[in-house]
């Protein structure tokens, strides 16, 4: 009957380019299986080890290390149900993100879509800004205190001023809110205009990160894939 192989600390390290104190770290947070000792007792390490580490950082690609660390000791301790609801999490988490971006997208086009106040040269008064977008006044110091809209004071008489830029950001907040969106959609289109100053580049942003959170989903995918083929190795698989 074949001997298992024995690995050093140092030799399953060597797998992933890490260092040895790496390696006992990831055993004392459950990453990689418990281990053996010998009776002077030095770690015994097996080819499980290395397969586990192999395992862990492909997971962890896909879901970070701080959920990895969580997945891998629910499953080697035993709580399959635990290692797949963090999974399951990371996935949700995706999904919120892809609906977000969408969200932002579509409020972002709403905006686009509706004409631009004219703003008067000299900046306008609160009372003038509320006439032109069509609300109240203490609807425009609502928003104000959430940072929606930031007008300046007036040196002299202390009142407040919107310049172009403001009355335009109170024009977007007037129109997602008509449209029942959330204001922190509306915080996003608003953070996206002034970040980026042109429509084409809120375009652009909102398809990059889409971009960004398709290939985040791919590596979650083969996050999912590794550690189905682990399970089932160690017959923790189940039925499915």
């Amino acid at each position: 009957m074949a001997v298992a192989r024995r690995y050093r600390a140092v030799d399953v390290a060597a797998t992933a380019g890490i260092s040895t104190q790496q390696v006992r770290n990831y055993v004392d947070a459950g990453i990689l299986p418990a281990v053996e000792r010998t009776p002077a007792g030095y770690r015994i390490f097996t080819a499980a080890h290395v397969r586990a580490l192999a395992v862990a950082r492909r997971v962890a690609e896909g879901h970070g290390w701080a959920r990895t660390r969580e997945i891998m000791a629910a499953v080697h301790s035993g709580d399959l149900p635990a290692a797949l609801a963090a999974l399951d999490g990371g996935h949700a988490e995706l999904d919120r993100e892809r609906a977000e971006i969408q969200r932002v997208l579509g409020a972002f086009e709403t905006v686009v879509a509706a004409l631009a106040v004219p703003a008067p040269r000299g900046g306008v008064r609160i009372g003038a800004v509320a006439r032109l977008v069509g609300v109240r006044t203490s609807q425009l110091r609502l928003w104000e205190e959430r940072g929606l809209v930031r007008p300046v004071r007036d040196r002299a008489t202390g009142y407040r001023v919107y310049d172009a830029a403001e009355l335009r950001a109170a024009q977007v907040v007037a129109l997602l809110r008509r449209g029942a969106y959330p204001f922190d959609i509306v915080t996003a289109v608003l953070d996206e205009l002034r970040t980026t100053g042109s429509a084409a580049r809120v375009r652009a942003e909102l398809g990059r990160r889409e971009q960004d959170l398709h290939r985040r989903s791919l590596r979650r995918l083969r996050a999912g894939a590794a550690l189905y083929a682990y399970l089932s190795e160690r017959g923790e698989a189940g039925p499915v």
